[in-house]
């Protein structure tokens, strides 16, 4: 169904009506140099300042600048945005705007069936159209019939909305996607005042490009007042979300992880120094750190990976948090030295923000593809803490975690997110440190009695000695150590001894972590269990919450321990009949869970890159429950 608009319609239409829904899916597509997430970005500010719900995908092409036009440089931001509670981005677009032929080739498959496509067609040229790989023009065939589409030349109509300011025609064209953003403000009952701030701010008051981007923003809003779109393509009104009360914000993961380990560290009494080297999905945490030096944080951008792990972990031996950060290839180098600070137990927290693999694999597509990494991929027998964030939002309290056990048991701990949890955003309710527990560190300056490597009774964690600290001499480094001394020694029934107390002390951690719960269902048992980790939460707790309204017997539990898991984990599956792991990757902590417990496990599993689905997960359910 062809909406084509008539822009040469005179007058201005009386106020189109506005109709009510409960939630939306949009998603915004280009080239990766039409400024997509930018578009997304100040859609969502626009849409959290309306109080409605919110979740967002923001979807990277790998390629630093592919050839402009092809399906290589696609760069797509999806949201989904409601009147209660959001938890993922969403499965199937209900709105595609395809600002060029190559992220229509790429994502119209998406787009539920009866779902509306806006395109740019001053961008459909027949250059552009090879460049895609279409054959023939998708408006002049089946392609599109499923959908209702509306054809606007928005590139025409920038460069005319543009044409009174002192700007070339590169820097007109490239304001096309305040133009769309103006346009689909007005399909969704949004001003733009908040982005016209932003602009101003962006380019300087009164500039040509600011000027030049609020006069695109504000003739797209226009354009849907009066150019009388269509009956089909109504305003609609997203009502508000009664949060609680509070000062919200929009939060990224990579943020909310960044400010979780300042606060841990804040609650430790620690200065942190942060290391790493720059890497694809990870790298923000560096750069939103490096700005926070106020806190007693240190940023330091290493020569390569292990350099970074290593000045991290001399970092922890001169008494402050040491903290280093990769995503897959990266953490793989850093794994000699992880043992390292393993052997001289000392607290490190190792960020992992996993990406597809293996090797360079998919730098910008999310995957859980480094659960056997953190928790398996070291040599000799050298176990730690595995944590893992379920939100953007919460990673601040995971990070938080991670310091704690780190700091109390002198050890390493990995702190797990991914591609989406780091670059998707959420509302959140910005917390007060005062809400916290602090657990203040003491740096051990006692001579009398000391030995580097005597335990605490409990923790069974060695002290922790700043060097040059008088009287308090000791050696470090990879070479098994005594018991005790930490002398160098070769001898087998010490390192029996130590790898039994290094295992202990990690094993121990089970007491010290909250009892597994069920998210969602019943306690005591059912059906199926369906059970999951990291990002997958948002999709499995809705499906779940689905099935249940379905009258379907199904829990959802959800681990932020993955090593050690919490001491009541196996008894608690064993009270269902099924349990179900879905997860993105081939069965990582569906092996896992099996080697723990002799219960029939089974798995739903996705390595494309992209985020697991409700309706996928509700799916695997329904077949499992239902047989």
């Amino acid at each position: 169904m062809n909406l084509q608009a008539d822009p040469s319609k005179n007058g201005i239409s009386e106020t189109a009506s506005v109709s009510d829904t409960e939630s939306i899916v949009v998603r915004f597509a280009g080239d990766s140099g039409d400024g997509v997430q930018l578009l997304g970005g100040q859609f969502s500010q626009a849409t959290a300042l309306d109080h409605n719900s919110l979740a967002t995908f923001p979807d990277f092409p790998a390629e630093i600048r592919a050839p402009t036009g092809t399906t290589y440089g696609v760069s797509a931001f999806q949201i989904k945005f409601g009147s209660r509670e959001v938890k993922t981005s969403g499965d199937t677009p209900d709105v595609l705007v395809a600002l060029n032929p190559a992220a229509l080739k790429v994502n119209y498959k998406d787009v539920r069936t009866g779902g509306l496509i806006v395109l740019d067609t001053g961008s459909f040229t027949a250059r552009n159209l090879k460049k895609a790989g279409f054959d023939v023009d998708p408006r002049e065939d089946d392609t599109l019939g499923e959908y209702k589409t509306l054809e606007i030349d928005i590139s025409t109509l920038t460069l005319e909305a543009t044409k009174p300011f002192e700007v070339t025609q590169k820097e007109a064209l490239r304001a096309k996607n305040m133009w769309t953003l103006g346009l689909v403000y007005w399909m969704y009952d949004r001003t733009t005042e908040a982005t016209e701030k932003f602009i101003a701010l962006k380019f300087g008051v009164n500039s040509p490009v600011a000027n030049a981007n609020i006069a695109a923003l504000r003739a797209g809003h226009v354009y849907g007042e009066t150019a009388e779109v269509s009956g089909d393509v109504q305003r609609t009104h997203v009502a508000e979300v009664e949060f609680a009360p509070g000062e919200y914000r929009l939060v990224t993961g990579a943020e909310a992880l960044s400010w979780g380990l300042a606060a841990g560290c804040q609650l430790a009494g620690l200065d942190m120094t942060f290391c790493s080297y720059p890497i694809t999905p990870s790298s923000p945490i560096l750069h939103i750190l490096s700005r926070l030096k106020n806190f007693g944080i240190t940023t330091f951008q290493a020569e390569d990976e292990i350099a970074a792990a290593c000045s991290a972990i001399g970092a922890s031996y001169a008494g402050n948090m040491g903290i280093t950060a990769s995503s897959g290839p990266g953490i793989a180098l850093k794994t000699e030295a992880i043992g390292l600070a393993i052997s001289t137990e000392l607290p490190l927290i190792i960020v992992d923000t996993q990406r597809a693999g293996p090797s360079t694999g998919l730098p910008t597509k999310t995957e859980q593809s480094d659960l056997f990494l953190t928790v398996w991929g070291r040599n000799g027998d050298a176990p730690m803490p595995v944590v893992s964030a379920r939100s953007p939002s919460d990673c601040f309290d995971t990070a938080i975690e991670a310091v704690r056990l780190a700091t109390k048991y002198m050890t390493p701990v990995f702190l797990l997110s991914d591609g989406y949890i780091a670059n998707a955003a959420e509302p959140w309710l910005i917390p007060s440190l005062s809400d916290y527990e602090a657990f203040p560190v003491t740096h051990r300056t006692e001579p009398e009695g000391f030995l580097p490597f005597s335990r605490d009774e409990k923790t069974l964690a060695r002290p922790w000695v700043k060097p040059g600290t008088p009287g308090l001499m000791h050696r470090i480094g990879g070479i098994e150590k005594a018991d005790g001394t930490g002398n160098i020694s070769y001898d087998p029934n010490n390192h029996q001894k130590m790898t039994n107390l290094r295992t202990a002390k990690i094993d121990g951690i089970a007491k010290d972590i909250p009892l597994q719960s069920v998210e969602l269902g019943n306690e005591t048992g059912g059906d199926l269990a369906v059970v999951g980790w990291g990002s997958t939460y948002g999709p499995i707790n809705r499906a779940v919450a689905n099935v249940l309204e379905a009258g379907l017997s199904v829990s959802h539990i959800h681990l932020r321990h993955v090593w050690p898991l919490p001491s009541n984990l196996i008894e608690l599956l064993s009270k269902f009949d099924k349990v179900l792991v879905a997860e993105m990757n081939n069965g990582q902590l569906l092996t896992f869970l099996r080697s723990q417990t002799r219960q029939d496990i089974e798995g739903h599993l996705k390595v494309t890159g992209q985020p697991l689905t409700i309706r996928e997960v509700e799916d695997a359910i329904k077949a499992r429950v239902r047989n």
